[in-house]
């Protein structure tokens, strides 16, 4: 070990380091998940995990080898399920929890079995849970808010409203999003010295204009007055046109053309910027248009006089963009309280209580998840290796499916089935679908991103600082922040700088360069070939450079660290500089959610949105497609 892992405390025991090191596991014996660590028994209880989670180790491999072509080479014989369903639903995040509900609302008496190859419920709506000196904290590992760009539908409004959840009231009683400016803190920039040449904190901005907040920051007098110039002026750059042609040509060009082309910023900007688009698009401003970017109101756009109605994210809705947007609130450990209100509908033994409020600090018995009997189960650590339409997907008169759990490979039948996962996996799992249906799903390509959570002593360097949230453009995690105040029930957020807390850091691997597809294609594989011992070393790293000056110990004040790492994260979103517009109907989400025999397609990828509602309304979709089968 070397001094400075010694310095950054690498050789100090944290919570559970998982050195597994989310490198996929050889041969098939070790790829198949375990027996299902004990859901069925006491004391399972996955939230609190730390180390590698999200796509953790034992979730994909058996995946990967079914893409590959050698699952079935060395698997064992299928061994049939002595229990047969109404309707089996593959992925238990909201999409595939969504489906169970409306399903079970059309049809009280029917059984549902749900499969889902991670080890917890949720999929991306992930749940982390710390206890940090004997109080419990929490924090999202997956989706976050409960928002959109557009309004929610009827459907997706309706199963909110079903749930208990009325967002405007929660936002209004729970969230505190002025707490930290209460306290004198904001959000800062860190200039890092292997991309700008020095590492420099700037203070927080709360009150101050760009001259001063990018005062002493290593960049050249040029580079410095474009980035105020682009954050502040209202300056039109495109003088004579209307406000569509303006739109028209945003559309084909990028953000970082359009700063340097269009409003003739130095170069140099470029590197302060380019990481700007990670959160919402999950590639850099090089890969995203300039009209995508105006529409979340990044600058440079001020003067330009254009007028409200740009066009929707291309393949999400019919309707014109209204600019209008949905109500927004986050559960303290985001979506993941949506999934256990879901849960708690479909199985009410599993969640205890019958509120909103108590369903975030309720404790989820994951041993009522899969008993016999029950009408609806949760099956974890089930991998779905096969599914068939028998008969045929012109005669089909029910589904077989086949899914990898401890060991073994189980044989499932259900009148109907949905698919609720991941729509790149769909072709391998259903190989008879026609050529032209599985080109379309393996068209949109996931987001990979990280969503990192660390456990600190203490928050005193921040406040110190005056910042609580850092965008850090050059370093391995290009934003982190102390978790936001919310209080809910009984729930309740730190308040004092000397009480632990958690922080949020955020990562997304990308390869400007190339097309938004081949980014996420080349961050699949990079995330897969990072080892948790990496992100430990990069984080600690990056805490000590930003921090190190107020007093915070990188050895000493990190006691937890979690790595929510998805390869496969979000649902891919047409790209107006690379993907073209298709006819109404034809485009890839359309054709690859087409019914095939009695399997339906849902999930946020078959509504080319990643949003919570399109994950809902897709749900809908697939269960009245289904609805003749029952």
């Amino acid at each position: 070990m070397t001094e400075d892992d010694r310095r950054l405390g690498m050789h100090r025991p944290i919570l559970r380091r998982d050195f597994l090191n989310g490198v996929a596991a050889t041969g098939l014996a070790a790829a198949l998940p375990g027996a299902p660590a004990g859901q069925d028994a006491g004391g399972y209880y996955p939230p609190s995990l730390t180390g590698m989670r999200g796509s953790h180790p034992g979730s994909f491999e058996v995946a990967h080898s079914l893409r590959d072509g050698s699952f079935w080479k060395t698997a064992p014989a299928p061994v049939p399920d002595e229990d047969s369903y109404d309707l089996v639903v593959v992925g238990a995040g909201i999409s595939g929890l969504s489906a169970a509900y409306f399903y079970r609302e059309a049809h009280p008496g029917a059984r549902i079995l749900v499969l889902d190859n991670h080890d917890d419920v949720g999929g991306h709506a992930k749940r982390n849970e710390f206890v940090l000196r004997g109080r419990t904290e929490l924090i999202n590992g997956g989706t976050l808010e409960i928002d959109s760009p557009f309004p929610y539908s009827r459907v997706s409004d309706g199963l909110l409203r079903a749930l208990g959840i009325a967002p405007v009231k929660l936002e209004q009683a729970c969230a505190h999003k002025d707490f930290y400016g209460t306290l004198g803190m904001s959000r800062g920039v860190f200039f890092n010295r292997e991309t700008f040449g020095a590492d420099h904190l700037t203070p927080g901005s709360t009150g101050r204009g760009w001259t001063d907040i990018l005062a002493g920051a290593p960049v050249s007098a040029r580079v410095r007055a474009d980035i105020v110039r682009i954050q502040e002026a209202r300056t039109d750059y495109m003088p004579g046109l209307s406000s569509d042609e303006k739109k028209a040509r945003l559309s084909r060009i990028s953000y970082a053309d359009f700063l340097v082309h269009v409003a003739g910023a130095d170069p140099g900007v470029l590197a302060f910027f380019q990481p700007l688009s990670h959160d919402e698009w999950g590639v850099g401003i090089d890969a995203v248009s300039a009209l995508d970017l105006w529409t979340f109101d990044f600058p440079g756009f001020q003067g330009l006089g254009l007028a409200d109605g740009a066009a929707p994210r291309m393949g999400y809705t019919a309707s014109g963009y209204a600019g209008t947007g949905s109500y927004k609130f986050h559960f303290p450990d985001g979506n993941a309280s949506i999934v256990r209100l879901l849960t708690r509908r479909l199985i009410p033994a599993a969640l205890p209580g019958g509120s909103v409020e108590d369903a975030v600090t309720s404790r989820l018995d994951y041993a009522q998840l899969d008993r016999p009997g029950q009408a609806v189960r949760i099956r974890l650590s089930s991998v779905v290796v096969g599914a068939r339409n028998i008969g045929g997907a012109d005669a089909s008169t029910g589904v077989e499916l086949a899914y990898a759990r401890g060991g073994a490979v189980v044989r499932v039948r259900g009148r109907a089935c949905i698919m609720a996962g991941y729509n790149m996996m769909i072709p391998y799992i259903c190989p008879e679908m026609s050529r032209a249906q599985k080109d379309a799903l393996h068209f949109l390509v996931k987001i990979p991103l990280v969503y990192t959570t660390v456990a600190l002593t203490n928050w005193r360097a921040f406040h110190k600082l005056g910042v609580h949230q850092i965008y850090a453009p050059g370093m391995y995690h290009t934003t982190m922040g102390l978790n936001p105040v919310v209080d809910i029930g009984g729930y309740t957020s730190v308040r004092s700088p000397d009480e632990p807390i958690l922080l949020r850091m955020t990562r997304v691997p990308c390869h400007p360069g190339v097309d938004e597809r081949t980014q996420h294609r080349l961050g699949h594989a990079d995330l897969l070939a990072t080892s948790f011992d990496t992100f430990e070393r990069n984080i600690r790293d990056q805490l000590a450079r930003t921090l190190g000056p107020a007093g915070f110990d990188a050895a000493t004040d990190i006691t937890a660290i979690t790595v929510n790492r998805w390869p496969h994260g979000y649902a891919y979103e047409y790209n107006y500089l690379f993907d073209p517009v298709w006819a109404p109907g034809q485009a890839p989400h359309e054709i690859g959610r087409a019914l095939f025999g009695r399997i339906a397609i849902a999930n946020s990828d078959s509504g080319a949105a990643a949003y919570t509602d399109c994950a809902i309304d897709q749900a809908h979709r697939a269960v009245g497609e289904v609805a003749r089968f029952t």
